[in-house]
């Protein structure tokens, strides 16, 4: 199937997940997480998962990885719709969040953090296949993100599905997952 049927469905799948099924999903997600051979971690960017839109939940990963380095930094991102770039700034307390045009959490503003620094990155999707290829929401940030990140950062999927066989509308500039996580294993690419 090509991304555009597969993101219909996969919207819907994730739609029929009862929260309490989402909860014990996330759960096994990130029991399977810890199983990932990580090197050590000094940075990491994340998502900030949407319940609405039914999306993995990163915030007990990032909690997993501030516990094995408490001086871990988070960097979340900050869409330009105008570009379709994405900027990254330093995840605390003190961060004012806000939602976009499209009703995603993000940062109004703050300190900014360079590709280059970032070890490892949790990247959202609908659905990915069996050559580590995802289908995100469309719009193409996280591979115009990921192209400007070092060569040896870390690409992380979560999903509470398996993988589809083949998406069959991969461009050349999709960049692919190191890694999937799901409730039920971790798939390696």
């Amino acid at each position: 199937m090509n991304k555009k049927q597969l993101r219909n469905i996969y919207k819907e799948k994730r739609k029929a997940i009862s929260v309490h099924q989402l909860d014990k999903l996330n759960d096994l997600v990130l029991v399977n997480f810890q199983k990932i051979p990580l090197p050590f971690i000094n940075c990491i960017h994340t998502y900030l998962a949407s319940l609405k839109l039914g999306e993995a939940d990163t915030s007990k990963i990032v909690r997993y990885l501030q516990f094995k380095n408490p001086e871990l930094k988070v960097v979340v991102p900050k869409i330009d719709i105008h570009t379709g770039n994405m900027d990254h700034f330093h995840f605390d307390e003190s961060i004012e969040i806000v939602n976009n045009a499209y009703g995603i959490s993000e940062p109004k503003d703050g300190n900014k953090v360079r590709e280059n620094e970032i070890d490892l990155v949790l990247v959202p999707l609908l659905t990915f296949d069996k050559k580590g290829h995802r289908v995100g929401y469309g719009k193409g940030y996280y591979d115009k993100f990921l192209c400007r990140c070092r060569k040896d950062v870390i690409t992380v999927g979560l999903s509470f599905f398996d993988p589809v066989d083949e998406i069959e509308d991969i461009n050349s500039f999709d960049i692919p997952l190191n890694y999937c996580v799901t409730p039920e294993q971790v798939f390696i690419f």
